[in-house]
């Protein structure tokens, strides 16, 4: 620390406190040239991640955004809260691990979309039908189609299905 008075660049601490919030340390240095005292504080210099929206605009990451869709595509589906909180660790580890700090929705909804294709088929139509924005039935029968085809299960026959209660 650069000593105000005289510039010296070597001090000694010589008393630290938190604050009351415990975001900021306050710390009390003697100059080891002037032997002046002065106070310095210290904080964490918080960048947050943020994430490049489909309209361009960036807005910071926020897991619990991503933990409200996985749970509204999830709903009264047979998955574990536990695979659910494993798939927004895996989002969140993505966007901590961009250089830039940042990580578009596209790529983001890419990642979430290959995860519950493996977790749940129909979560993934559900969360799909959201994030790919289909504009009418015709694109999302061919994604059907294409989730069908790729299990390598056709659809089954009308007497194999559950008939609705009377």
């Amino acid at each position: 620390m650069k000593c105000p008075f005289c510039g010296h660049l070597e001090d000694k601490v010589v008393d630290s406190r938190e604050s009351r919030e415990g975001d900021v340390i306050r710390r009390r240095r003697e100059c080891l040239k002037c032997e002046r005292r002065f106070t310095s504080y210290e904080r964490i210099d918080e960048i947050p991640y943020m994430v490049i929206k489909k309209d361009g605009r960036r807005e910071p990451f926020d897991r619990k955004k991503v933990m409200a869709g996985l749970l509204r595509a999830c709903e009264k589906r047979p998955v574990s809260p536990s695979k659910l909180d494993a798939i927004v660790v895996a989002i969140e580890k993505f966007v901590q691990d961009s250089r830039d700090r940042e990580r578009s929705t596209q790529k983001i909804g890419e990642l979430i979309m290959r995860r519950l294709k493996d977790l749940d088929k129909v979560a993934y139509v559900r969360f799909a039908s959201v994030y790919l924005e289909f504009k009418d039935v015709t694109e999302f029968m061919h994604e059907l189609k294409s989730l069908v085809k790729a299990s390598g299960s056709s659809t089954p026959s009308s007497s194999s299905r559950k008939k609705p209660p009377a």
